[in-house]
């Protein structure tokens, strides 16, 4: 009896180590800390996917390896819904220069994925977060959209019309939002703005804002949206004031391809509708708490803000960059609810 009792009492203190060394397995797994050890994968909208935008690419993997240890690859894209399913499947760890809407898509795939930071306003704070979605005409063509002293988008319906995206904030959203608002009598819905609806005679969708302007200035479409943050780099102002109706642009010489052949052409906006900028995320399945800190806290930081390759002088016509500081002066920080309004 006695020998029985002993062997019991072994086999259960064996049992007990063996689960002991399982349940510390476990926790071993579970913990992002000892798995994350391979490359951080940062995915890019179509937009900053071009070659214009390398060195900001660059500097902002040379950032994010400074902040983690880690070694950074970039994932770029054609397509903004390669860009959300990414982010929010966890094949990409960070997605950089979201818009509202396609970080929204992301988030209710995978309600993990979170705001990291976003670009500040002009005096470094989120009261005027904002940048510009616009409603663009060629210049030669645009008293055809003018009601008396003021333009008007009365004149768009039947034209030929380019978007950006259908998950685009300020190329897509945000336009046939206002198109629809405008034209309330005629009870529009999203689909009736789509290829096969009835409201415009064709509709093309340029898979970035560049695309889009593109489409404007080669002559292909009569109508395009696109924003101001994504052709600040190709454009200069001719005549009015920045990010109002009337404001006639002209894309600049030197400005890289396809833009090069494009130069001196002049566009018109005929509407503008301030946006809420546009989120910078991440999903936390390779990424731990502390490297999620480090990273935000570094890019929320004076180092950050003073990089004149992210936040150039827009002054300068020279200056290359991904935000201008004349518009955003550094990175802040936000609370996913920031983006409410488009939900």
């Amino acid at each position: 009896m006695r020998k029985r009792t002993t062997l019991q009492v072994i086999s259960t203190l064996l049992l007990v180590a063996f689960l002991a060394i399982g349940l510390v397995g476990c926790n071993s797994d579970d913990n992002p800390d000892s798995t994350n050890k391979g490359t951080i994968n940062v995915v890019w909208y179509p937009n900053e996917s071009s070659n214009t935008h390398a060195d900001v690419r660059a500097e902002v993997g040379k950032l994010i390896e400074e902040a983690t240890g880690r070694k950074v690859e970039h994932k770029m894209t054609t397509d903004y819904t390669i860009a959300i399913e990414a982010i929010a499947s966890g094949s990409a760890d960070i997605a950089m220069a979201m818009g509202a809407v396609g970080y929204i898509e992301a988030k209710n795939r995978n309600p993990q994925v979170d705001v990291l930071f976003v670009n500040a306003d002009k005096d470094g704070k989120l009261d005027g977060a904002k940048y510009f979605s616009w409603l663009c005409v060629p210049t030669d063509k645009a008293d055809d959209y003018k009601d008396g002293d003021t333009f008007s988008i009365d004149n768009i319906k039947g034209k030929r019309m380019s978007f950006v995206s259908n998950s685009s904030t300020s190329g897509f959203k945000v336009p046939t939002s206002s198109i629809i608002s405008h034209f309330a009598g005629e009870n529009l819905k999203e689909d009736d703005l789509l290829p096969d609806g009835k409201f415009f005679s064709e509709v093309f969708f340029g898979q970035s804002h560049q695309g889009s302007a593109i489409s404007l200035v080669s002559g292909n479409v009569d109508v395009a949206a696109f924003c101001d943050i994504e052709l600040q780099l190709y454009l200069e102002l001719k005549s009015g004031e920045e990010n109002t109706i009337g404001a006639v642009y002209a894309v600049k010489s030197g400005a890289d391809a396809p833009f090069n052949v494009h130069a001196g052409k002049e566009f018109t906006l005929i509407a503008c509708t301030p946006v809420f900028n546009g989120p910078n995320a991440y999903n936390p399945k390779n990424l731990s708490d502390d490297e999620i800190k480090a990273i935000r806290d570094l890019f929320t930081s004076d180092v950050v803000t003073n990089n004149k390759i992210i936040f150039y002088d827009g002054d300068d016509p020279n200056a290359f960059g991904l935000y201008k500081i004349g518009s955003s002066k550094g990175y802040v920080k936000v609370d996913d609810s920031w983006y409410n309004p488009y939900r």
